[in-house]
């Protein structure tokens, strides 16, 4: 029986990546003395961006 790693489509992987950076950013945010509903916001439209950017630019294109 081979195994082998479940398949993620484009978008939940971009998905990830935002929210992942988007807490991240928060909380480097938040340590550097940022007040939370600022650094919640920044973080929240900085991983909608990292989202849209790995979304647009992340997959690989296609062989032929």
């Amino acid at each position: 029986m081979h195994l082998r790693a479940p398949a993620f489509s484009p978008g939940f992987t971009a998905f990830l990546w935002g929210v992942a950076l988007g807490i991240y950013i928060w909380l480097g945010l938040l340590a550097v003395g940022v007040s939370n509903a600022t650094a919640f916001l920044i973080a929240a439209v900085l991983g909608m961006l990292i989202f849209f950017y790995v979304r647009l630019f992340g997959s690989d294109p296609l062989r032929r």
